[in-house]
């Protein structure tokens, strides 16, 4: 191709929401002069066949894993009349939203070893990416309300039913899939505006927005500029909740005169709060602390933290500290075994 003809298709392709390619690229459409994308290559975790069966088995496992730890949990608190107070509402949320995270991503990946196949259509691609940023962000906020229920409870005991009535409740579990939907929406209505010219390769196991706006020809400063604030105000204000709140939990603790009072409210925040440690954790070593060579490695290992290993630990944690999350899990389990016995269950 010419350079003339090279600039003719960059010049033409110019409308917005159109992906312009060049032949090297397969499965092109053409449309006249107009070039379009119609799919991604994703490289995955690894090039080496022997790999890449240890990444299906292990990856496999963690799904499956994920996915039964948080249904358990959500059944064990829609069964359980116990435990339909704010913290379990939240954490059912917090769970449902665990195993779309991950499902977002790992049974494309999956499917893509396993067929020897590394393409993804570019519809199913900008779907995908929509979703990993929805997910990811109700985490995050979902953290922070209950970080609030957590204050309330210890520093307000006497008025927790009048300030977390039902509707607030509502109102809290409903809004952070507003804003996490609002933010993927205006990432994605900027990035399908975007032109990709030079390459459909993705070094990445699924489609995220920074290795995807790497990707692109155009000029990225609005979406970098957009993802800059977007991005350190959805981080920021709940982990000033988070830090309100936890300051007035400690003050609130170290007023309590005996132990077992102390101890008693530390155990009804302990399992959030190594979940807080686990998310925010993550943030600063991944993206704070000096990476490799490799700035494509970081990505990679910033996705597999938050979609994958943190959706598989939550529950662990809330099934492991929380004494009433264990009551709950345990009453299912031996109502499953239960069941078989019944007559009328035959």
């Amino acid at each position: 191709m010419t350079a003339v003809e090279r600039y003719y298709i960059r010049f033409s392709c110019g409308g917005v929401g159109i992906l312009c390619s060049f032949p090297q690229i397969s499965r092109n459409m053409h449309q006249g002069n107009q070039t379009t994308i119609s799919e991604f290559i994703l490289l995955g975790l690894s090039k080496h066949a022997e790999q890449q069966k240890v990444v299906l088995v292990l990856f496999l496992g963690m799904y499956v894993v994920t996915m039964v730890e948080n249904g358990l949990i959500i059944l064990a608190i829609s069964l359980d009349s116990y435990l339909h107070t704010p913290m379990y509402l939240f954490l059912a949320n917090l769970s449902f939203a665990d195993m779309s995270s991950i499902s977002t991503s790992v049974p494309k990946m999956l499917m893509n070893i396993h067929t020897k196949s590394q393409s993804i259509s570019y519809e199913s691609c900008i779907t995908q990416m929509y979703f990993s940023i929805v997910f990811v962000i109700i985490d995050n906020f979902l953290l922070g309300v209950m970080a609030y229920d957590r204050f309330v409870a210890i520093c307000h005991p006497l008025n927790y039913t009048t300030i977390m009535q039902p509707r607030i409740c509502a109102l809290l579990t409903v809004i952070p899939w507003v804003l996490s939907n609002v933010v993927a929406l205006t990432h994605t209505l900027l990035l399908i505006q975007l032109i990709f010219c030079d390459s459909n390769i993705l070094p990445h196991f699924f489609c995220d927005l920074a290795p995807l706006l790497k990707l692109t020809c155009s000029d990225t400063m609005v979406n970098e500029l957009v993802l800059f604030v977007i991005g350190l105000s959805v981080i920021t204000f709940p982990f000033a909740l988070i830090l309100f709140s936890y300051i007035h939990i400690v003050s609130a603790v170290l007023r309590i005169s005996t132990t077992e009072g102390k101890w008693k409210a530390i155990s009804t925040c302990g399992s959030h709060l190594t979940v807080v440690l686990l998310f925010y954790g993550t943030i600063v070593g991944v993206y704070f602390f000096p990476s490799s060579t490799h700035p494509d490695d970081r990505d990679k290992i910033g996705a597999i933290l938050f979609t994958v290993v943190t959706p598989m630990l939550n529950p662990f944690i809330y099934s492991l500290r929380n004494k009433d999350m264990k009551g709950a899990l345990r009453k299912l389990i031996n109502r499953k075994k239960f069941l078989p016995s019944m007559p009328w269950a035959s």
